[in-house]
This record gives C-alpha cells, structure tokens and sequence, in this order.
C-alpha cells in the first residue's frame, strides 16, 4: 500500500521520535528496516516497500535537503544555469549505501511470498522540488524554468536520468524484486511537455536499467497523466502503471490494462471515510478490473490520519475475509 510505512502508525512515529530526524530514519539502516517491515508484521501485505525518499538524490549530489515537521521537504533552490552545472555528474554513492544496507537486512526477513519494492523519483518529479525548493499546488517554478531555459533544464533531466539508472540498478543488485518510478507532478504537464519531461525521461531510465539488469520489473507511477497514460505506457517499457484515483477505470481497462498490469486505484480520501463508503469503492474497484492483471492499492499515498482499523477493513473486504 502506497506510503504504507507513513505516518498513519504508531510504531512508526515512535521510531521517527527516536531518530530525530527523518533524512537519519532514512539513512540509518537499521531504522529503515525496521519501517519498512512494520507494516508487513502488523498487516501481511503481499510486497515490502523500502523506506526512504525520493529526494535522496539530490541529496547525494550535494544540495541541502531537509524535512521540516509539518511542512515536507525543502531544499535550497537550483535558481539559475549555474546552479545546475555546479551540481556533480554523478551522486556521491557513500551517501546512498545505507540504503543498499537496509535492502539487505530487509530481504532475509520476508518471507519467499512477500516482494520487496525499492522506488525512485521520476526526473520531472525531482527536479520540480530541486528548482523551488519545495513542492507547490502546480510546480510553476519548474514549468517556467522548463520554458524560459530548456537546455539548463535538459541537463538537469540527464543528471537525473543516468543517477537514477545506477541508483535503481544498486538497489536490484541489493536484493529488491522490483522497482517503481514515482512521478507525482507529471499531471502538471501540458501533452507536449508531458512527452518531454515525463515520458522520454521514464523510457531512458527503465532502459538502461535493464542493459545492467534484463529483466528487472518496473512499475511507472505518472500521477495525473489521464489520456497520456496511454502514450506512457506505449514508450515507456514498463510492467505496470499505477493510476491515480481520478483515472477513468474504464479507459484503463480498455487501454491499458491490455497492454501492462495496472496498479491502483483506491482514493486515500475513501480509507479515511470508512465504512459504507470504502466497501462501495473496494468492490467497485475489484470489479472494473477483475478481467486483467491487477494489484490492488491506492491511487496516491495513505493520509496520516487514517485509522488502522480501516485499514484493516480494507484488507478483509479485498482479501474476501
């Protein structure tokens, strides 16, 4: 479940307390293990999902990120060509070998049943949050940026595009059984940029990974796409996309669970609601996308303050319980 590690339990907060600080959660193996295999051990999930965080990479390429409490990430913004081009070509990888670690305390603790699932930033996602700063309701730093200057921005898409294609492969080389390319902010796009900054970008990642790893399983994450998930998935070679809770279930189904598996595509909204109201949306779900490969989930991550025991009804009326 999508952010399954979150923030809705109350082993995790305890963790996150006695760790201080979120970026020493993430990097601190031991940490991270134990995060990643809380919701395993409360819920029987049939995938791990590794703790950590899209802006790991930036992180390892020198820019200052840090988690304020209540107010997500901020980083110190890229303003200007310059900017980019003092970032390095490639990330320090000392910074993300905790992360490799915690994979390999991770895998010999699940069972043969359980998948474990590492996960990165798309490009466009990254760079969003590495131009403003922060995330915000419609990217605009990062759209303008784009236009005003697209070569600058281009170079920055290339950084993220080849660090993303070693960072995946070191986490397949750890132990994980697939991976997926979250790309939060692709809905932003306009079709035309969309291609350029969301699909060309995916295409490149999941092909140079698997020049060092045939085979490798990916799920594409591109959050918002709506008709363009189907030129998503005709480019970008992936073994199953994820849909958000807007997605016309029947354009998926007709177009593209016909081609790859779809992931999705529970509103985190109709968790929180519970009840009546989640029973309609699960079965709803399970039966527009009974005929195809499927794995049920959420259409973005889990809210904070979504009751376990919703979860839990959740499980039971997915799993026939």
């Amino acid at each position: 479940m999508m952010r399954q590690a979150g923030r809705y339990l109350p082993e995790y907060r305890q963790l996150r307390e006695q760790a201080g600080s979120f970026l020493k959660l993430c990097f601190t193996p031991e940490f991270a293990a134990e995060v990643t295999l809380q919701p395993i051990r409360r819920f029987h999930f049939d995938g791990a999902i590794l703790f950590s965080d899209i802006l790991v990479i930036p992180h390892a390429l020198g820019q200052t990120v840090r988690f304020e409490a209540g107010e997500g990430p901020r980083l110190d913004p890229l303003t200007s060509e310059q900017a980019i081009d003092r970032l390095p070509l490639a990330v320090d990888q000392a910074i993300l070998a905790p992360i490799y670690q915690t994979i390999k305390t991770v895998k010999p603790q699940l069972d043969a049943k359980t998948a474990l699932l590492g996960f990165c930033g798309a490009p466009w996602t990254v760079a969003t949050y590495m131009i403003a700063g922060q995330g915000t309701s419609d990217q605009a730093p990062a759209r303008l940026f784009a236009y005003e200057k697209p070569k600058a921005f281009a170079r920055l898409i290339d950084r993220l595009v080849e660090n993303s294609i070693v960072y995946l492969t070191k986490q397949f080389e750890a132990g994980v059984d697939a991976v997926q390319l979250f790309d939060t902010w692709a809905g932003v796009l306009p079709p035309e940029e969309f291609t350029r900054w969301c699909i060309e970008p995916a295409a490149r990642i999941v092909d140079g990974l698997r020049r060092h790893r045939p085979g490798a399983r990916v799920i594409g994450f591109p959050r918002g796409a709506g008709a363009m998930l189907a030129d998503y998935v005709k480019t970008v070679p992936v073994n199953a996309v994820s849909v958000d809770w807007m997605a016309d279930r029947a354009f998926v189904r007709e177009r593209i669970q016909s081609r790859v598996a779809v992931q999705g595509n529970l509103d985190p909204l109709a968790l929180l609601a519970g009840g009546d109201a989640l029973d309609r949306a699960v079965d709803s779900i399970l039966q527009d996308f009974r005929d195809g490969p499927f794995i049920f989930n959420l259409g973005h991550g889990i809210l904070p303050s979504t009751p376990i025991a919703h979860v839990e009804r959740m499980l039971a009326r997915v799993r026939g319980g």
